[in-house]
């Protein structure tokens, strides 16, 4: 069910109509969403609703354990690994087993192992990562009061984030639980503005860079121009900006509308001028996990500079993992590392030096975004190609293709609507907030609904799926 489609807004209409009319009936207000989140994933393929009720049940009884205060940590071991070892299960066994095979041929050793991998469960990394929050959470004393079951079956199968996120912490989603959501601070404006950008970055901006030159660039590069090659890497930047940013504002804006709030999970992050910056405006909920629940244990920045750098590397080399059982999501997130470990040796120059010379002038700040964000095109290269194999082939076509400038005019104005959306000034932003306030209910469902056809006559007749489904 995308959300992009008539079958998500019935669904949503239902949504709306079962939350808001059992809201006297709290208990029953929260189970009607419930269940609906697990029709909602139903439609998936209801072979997997037992798999997202397990995990689910699994994180509780353990977070009731370390709540109760018997060998807390040996709860939460159980609990994680039980939720680790369900993802690997199904995200990993084919990768890890492929990789034994060539390693033992390596050593003329020949293996032969027949194994199907299991199909992939849509959202079980994020469903995993909101089962470890809980039960992490819980060992931190971040809960206040004993975690009931409806509770966190909600604070993981949850509709609007199950699929793509944003991941939810339980000491920010299970305190909204505690009592009825409250129509009168419903920020409708807010809400309607949410999904109306969601929609448009998703089906106008990324659907159309997906047809226009991505998918083309990354299946056949050398059938095209150096020039749309790096158009293509672009637009690939762009899109997958607007493919997941526009997924989560969609989720926020629904969350928003049912009486819920959901942190934000993109904020202008090609604007950044540093990796570090870059990844606290990237996928927030994402780094900022990876940091609390990883980095931080490993011990952080607290260690020495060494092992700083090694935590660093080791914190993004798996996240890459986590995107995927390849082994360019793990050169993707080494590359990461690596930027983010450069550029703290790059401040550690510069500490103390009381004359910034011309990284003090007004220029600088503009050269850093353009070289960072070419690095981090760099490094979607690695996130988007099928193989190894393609990457050489795209970075190939790159520096030794031939120029030309047959370019799409629509995937060009859409690269450039996705970077300078970014830039827009906040007040830009509240301005249209205040404005669809002071509309009336009419008003806002006529204004929408004008925006919803502008969508459809812009965007390509096919919804697809969004990009970070497959993770």
């Amino acid at each position: 069910m995308l959300f992009p489609t008539v079958e998500y807004a019935l669904f949503f209409l239902l949504s709306l109509c079962a939350g808001w009319g059992l809201l006297r009936f709290h208990r029953a207000h929260k189970l009607a969403l419930l269940g609906l989140s697990y029709v909602f994933y139903g439609f998936w393929d209801w072979a997997f609703v037992p798999l997202l009720f397990g995990i689910s049940l699994w994180a509780w009884i353990a977070t009731r354990g370390i709540q109760q205060g018997s060998r807390p940590r040996l709860w939460l071991a159980l609990g994680v690994a039980g939720c680790l070892g369900v993802l690997a299960y199904y995200k990993y066994t084919g990768f890890l087993l492929q990789n034994l095979v060539t390693l033992a041929g390596d050593f003329g050793i020949t293996l032969r192992l027949e194994y199907d991998s299991p199909m992939l469960p849509l959202g079980i990394s994020f469903m995993s990562f909101h089962a470890i929050s809980l039960m992490m959470d819980a060992l931190r004393g971040k809960l206040h009061g004993k975690v009931a079951l409806p509770d966190a079956l909600l604070y993981v199968a949850f509709f609007p984030q199950l699929i793509a996120g944003p991941i939810l912490r339980a000491s920010q989603f299970l305190p909204q639980l505690q009592q009825a959501p409250d129509p009168t601070r419903i920020e409708t404006g807010r809400a309607l503005q949410l999904i109306f950008v969601g929609l448009f970055k998703k089906v106008v901006i990324a659907n159309t860079l997906a047809g226009l030159i991505v998918d083309d660039v990354f299946a056949n590069p050398g059938a095209l121009s150096a020039s749309q090659v790096l158009l293509g890497i672009y637009g690939y930047a762009v899109q997958i900006y607007c493919d997941f940013s526009g997924y989560t504002d969609i989720a926020i804006g629904c969350a928003l509308l049912l009486g819920y709030r959901f942190p934000l999970n993109f904020n202008a992050p090609y604007t950044a001028a540093s990796p570090q910056e870059f990844w606290h405006r990237w996928h927030i909920s994402l780094s900022s996990w990876l940091r609390d629940y990883l980095y931080i244990p490993l011990g952080g920045s607290r260690k020495g500079s060494w092992r700083t750098r090694i935590n660093l590397m080791v914190t993004m080399l798996l996240g890459g993992l986590w995107h995927g059982a390849a082994w360019n999501f793990v050169l993707w997130g080494g590359w990461h590392g690596l930027l983010l470990v450069l550029h703290r040796q790059w401040e550690g120059f510069w500490r103390g030096r009381t004359d910034g010379g011309w990284r003090a002038s007004r220029w600088w700040p503009w050269v850093a975004r353009l070289l960072l964000f070419h690095a981090v095109c760099l490094g979607w290269v690695l996130f988007r190609a099928d193989s190894m194999d393609s990457v050489q082939a795209v970075l190939t076509q790159l520096f030794v293709g031939d120029w030309g400038w047959d370019l799409p005019l629509g995937a060009v104005l859409c690269v450039l609507l996705g970077i300078g959306l970014q830039y827009l000034p906040e007040r830009w932003h509240l301005r249209w907030q205040l404005a669809a306030m002071r509309l009336q209910p009419l008003a806002h469902g006529a204004a929408f609904a004008a925006l919803l056809v502008l969508i459809e006559v812009l965007g390509p007749s096919d919804p697809a799926p969004f990009i970070y489904f497959q993770f």
